[in-house]
């Protein structure tokens, strides 16, 4: 009975992890619509066409993983508001970040 109940604890604390990691990207998608999309629409980039979201654009300009997305976010460069983390916490950057690499080829 106990192994019963150890398995069911470890099955439902799977899928609280799995719709939480689940929720996050849905969250990245959310939060980038909110805070990304009316200067990088699609992952272009209205302001400076040659520094897109593509992956081609991101690895030319040194920007392979989500903590070098975070880092421009944080202290980006000239036309773009620099996003500090009382405006944009940790999390939701990493949010964006990950959404940003899976998203924009």
């Amino acid at each position: 009975m106990k192994i019963i109940s150890l398995v069911s604890a470890i099955v439902m604390m799977s899928f609280l992890w799995g719709g939480a990691a689940l929720a996050d990207i849905k969250s990245g998608e959310a939060e980038f619509k909110e805070h990304c999309a009316a200067c990088h629409p699609n992952g272009g980039n209205v302001m400076n066409p040659q520094k897109t979201l593509s992956k081609k654009d991101l690895t030319a300009n040194k920007i392979k993983t989500a903590t070098d997305v975070i880092n421009v976010m944080r202290k980006p460069g000239p036309g773009m508001t620099p996003f500090d983390k009382k405006t944009l916490p940790d999390g939701e950057a990493k949010a964006i970040a990950e959404y940003i690499l899976k998203s924009f080829k």
